[in-house]
């Protein structure tokens, strides 16, 4: 005999599968762990400190 399945809720974890499969791909093209991301913020910081250090007055 055929076991006895909610459609609603095959749907729903059909749905949420693909949608995991999306974010995993997008998590591979757009994501930047933590210590990147911080490593970025330090670079960016440092750069602004130094042009700010020799910048030429107007005087």
């Amino acid at each position: 005999m055929a076991q006895i399945i909610k459609l609603g809720t095959e749907r729903k974890k059909r749905a949420r599968a693909e949608k995991e499969r999306t974010a995993q791909s997008n998590r591979v093209k757009f994501g930047r762990t933590g210590s990147q991301k911080k490593l970025e913020k330090t670079k960016t910081k440092k750069a602004k400190a130094f042009l700010d250090a020799h910048k030429v007055s107007k005087d």
